[in-house]
């Protein structure tokens, strides 16, 4: 059997898919690390910064306390929207990760993305669940009988919607440059040159639109806990509201991995240190995975570094700022397309 045959094997896929999920739950956990760390260091928070070496340990601390809380449903509280609302919120994660390359093998020219599956509209799909995320906040608030909770989830849905506009606009922008919707091939057509050098506007705009996407300071105007006392997910206690925890994190991982393939190249490198079939192997995905895990200490760092924006000044950004600037990139990709 030669090499396309055993990738696309269901069994070799299946296997993929589950190595590719563990891969994203450490890649989670070391998120949730590196920022607790970073976070003490800034504010001078005894745990992180002294829990075992370099604050290792202070992980397992955190497991400990979330798995021996008290699990609490307030009373008359919706129990089975409550309880099914994680499984929503990590089933939409699942969904995401079924479509995203985590790099790709290149044997003889000929390139192969280590992804779970490979679809003809997969940037599209990967835009569409990743909303699906939205409905699990919601379930979490209006079962939570607690109007607190529930004003964080319309909040979440205002910003959302707002974002999502200027967030689909440039993928379109992206897909039109690039002639495809499968995302693998997005990234395959940045070689030589990638897409943040030819739509910059659209790399900005996309940027700070996946920020509100994925609710990331200054973004985080559905928790904000000075207004709303944590917000959406003020009734969840010990594991229910670890996995809303840590679905937050594993989308900021593929969040980070969607910008570095629409805008930073993906896995491209010259094919002179590609030619090798052992380089070939390695190189694009080591090569992959140091500009995501920048891309995301660049998202951790700016939590710290700025202010939380009201909410009347989220939606002024997105309507009256970022919607004019993603309709000025599409019509600059289309002029591109028509000289071309």
């Amino acid at each position: 059997m030669e090499l396309p045959e055993i990738l696309f094997n269901p069994l070799v896929r299946g296997i993929l898919g589950i190595c590719l999920m563990s891969a994203i739950f450490l890649g989670a956990m070391a998120a949730v690390w590196f920022e607790r760390k970073l976070s003490a260091d800034i504010q001078q928070r005894y745990g992180p910064m002294r829990t075992g070496p370099h604050g290792l340990l202070q992980l397992v601390a955190d497991a400990i306390k979330l798995f021996t809380k008290e699990d609490i449903i307030p009373k008359n509280a919706d129990r089975l929207l409550f309880v099914a609302a994680p499984i929503m919120m990590m089933g939409s994660v699942f969904l995401m990760l079924v479509a995203i390359p985590f790099g790709a093998i290149i044997i003889n020219g000929d390139t192969y993305p280590i992804a779970a599956t490979d679809m003809d509209i997969s940037i599209l799909y990967i835009e569409a669940v990743s909303a699906v995320s939205i409905i699990g906040i919601f379930m979490v608030a209006y079962s939570a009988n607690n109007k607190y909770s529930l004003l964080g989830a319309f909040r979440n849905f205002a910003r959302m919607i707002g974002y999502e506009v200027p967030l689909g606009l440039t993928i379109v922008s992206v897909a039109i440059m690039a002639g495809s919707l499968n995302i693998v091939e997005i990234a395959q057509a940045q070689s030589p040159l990638w897409f943040i050098f030819k739509q910059p506007i659209g790399f900005i705009v996309f940027f700070i639109a996946l920020m509100a996407d994925m609710g990331r300071l200054p973004f985080d105007q559905n928790e904000s806990e000075e207004e709303l006392i944590a917000g959406w997910i003020t009734e969840y206690t010990g594991m229910r509201f670890g996995l809303g925890f840590f679905a937050e994190y594993i989308h900021l991982i593929l969040g980070s991995m969607l910008v570095v393939l629409l805008f930073l190249g993906g896995w491209n490198l010259p094919a002179v240190l590609t030619s090798n079939n052992i380089l070939g192997i390695v190189l694009p995905t080591v090569f992959f995975l140091l500009k995501v895990v920048l891309v995301m200490l660049f998202i951790i760092m700016l939590r710290w570094s700025v202010p939380r924006f009201r909410i009347d000044q989220v939606v002024d950004i997105s309507w009256k700022k970022l919607l004019p600037l993603a309709l000025l990139n599409l019509g600059w990709v289309i002029a591109l397309g028509l000289l071309g």
